[in-house]
């Protein structure tokens, strides 16, 4: 079971690369505050995934603010 997550994770990194590799020539803006809070809370969730009562918040939150600046930012 653990060989198959391993597994995943490595398809998953490949299928990231490729992307980024197609997108280099393209110009994007640069993030906002809030999509980087919202990007760092997901993270910090993931890594307190171990207690529920911290993690899934975190990551509720960091969801939360980046879906609200990709509204502000679709104007």
């Amino acid at each position: 079971m653990e060989a198959m997550w391993i597994a995943i994770s490595i398809i998953a990194l490949v299928v990231i690369v490729v992307l980024l590799l197609i997108a280099r020539g393209r110009q994007y803006q640069q993030p906002s505050n809030l999509a980087i809070l919202g990007m760092s809370l997901v993270v910090l969730g993931i890594i307190f995934g171990d207690n529920r009562l911290i993690g899934y918040p975190l990551i509720g939150v960091g969801i939360f603010l980046s879906v609200i600046e990709a509204i502000r930012n679709r104007r």
